[in-house]
């Protein structure tokens, strides 16, 4: 049996907890990302901010102890994820403007957002009535729920 697609957009602490600290949290959403029924979008913009944050002094200290690179990490994203182009404005506003880029792709695409930010996770109410599931990790509840 094949799992049924899914289309995930990831937010950058998410991603980060993925690839650099390991979060024994993201085991099943590291399981869905290995099923090729499952679609992780993001934009240029949202792997330049990966690109920026992992030059942050505390995310270099833990790379560095567990012997990874910015590169590193960064090929591992591109080797998972599918760029697709920036996604027009969503019907909601969210409170942080950096956070604004996920959920407007989450909604262009029908998506579930994963994502550790409370300015997100308020919003799971409103986003579900487009469609959009919001979770800190994977599973996420479906819209609605």
């Amino acid at each position: 049996m094949t799992a049924s697609t899914a289309v995930l957009v990831l937010d950058t602490n998410v991603v980060l907890d993925l690839f650099v600290y390991e979060d024994p949290a993201t085991v099943p959403l590291r399981e869905r990302l290995a099923d090729a029924q499952t679609r992780w979008l993001a934009t240029p913009v949202m792997r330049e901010e990966l690109r920026r944050v992992l030059d942050y002094p505390q995310v270099v200290k833990r790379l560095a102890s567990r012997a990874l690179t910015a590169d590193g990490v960064l090929a591992a994203f591109d080797a998972r994820v599918q760029i697709v182009d920036l996604a027009p404005k969503a019907p909601y506003t969210c409170k942080d403007g950096d956070d604004q880029q996920f959920i407007d792709l989450a909604v262009q695409h029908g998506a579930t957002l994963l994502s550790k930010d409370k300015a997100v996770l308020c919003m799971r109410k409103r986003l579900a009535t487009l469609g959009v599931a919001v979770g800190r990790q994977w599973p996420a509840c479906p819209p609605g729920v």
